[in-house]
């Protein structure tokens, strides 16, 4: 059974807090031109997909962007995005002050697609030492 993969020990609470690690990854990520949902960066943290687990990776995300906007790099939470319509969720959207259009349908993904691409620029030039590990 697949649950016997996905143990989430006693540390699950410090892996989805690891802020240098997400980063690292969704830098890896980044350069490799693509995004991620939610449930494949969950797994590969090695967590099923929970509804309180993607809570505590967003605010882990909220931190990861707080630093790269620090060192004058491009966000990189717009990278995780729902299986669904590939478009980052709700807190996400409301938590902006660039956007205040819906956040589905072309207007949403057009705005994403310039952030994404602006990210995937910045990473494809300055790809960071990766753990194959870590590389997803």
């Amino acid at each position: 059974m697949i649950d016997e993969f996905l143990d989430d020990g006693p540390d699950a609470a410090g892996a989805l807090a690891d802020v240098a690690r997400i980063e690292r990854m969704l830098q890896v990520i980044a350069a490799q031109g693509r995004d991620v949902s939610y449930s494949e960066m969950l797994l590969s943290l090695g967590f099923r997909f929970t509804r309180p687990k993607m809570r505590a990776l967003c605010r882990t995300l909220d931190e990861v962007d707080r630093r790269a906007a620090a060192a004058g790099q491009p966000e990189l939470a717009a990278l995780v995005v729902r299986e669904s319509d590939r478009l980052p969720g709700q807190g996400w959207w409301t938590g902006r002050r660039d956007y205040q259009g819906q956040w589905t349908g072309s207007e949403a993904r057009a705005f994403l697609s310039r952030i994404q691409s602006a990210t995937f620029s910045y990473w494809q030039a300055h790809t960071p030492a990766s753990n194959p590990k870590e590389d997803m």
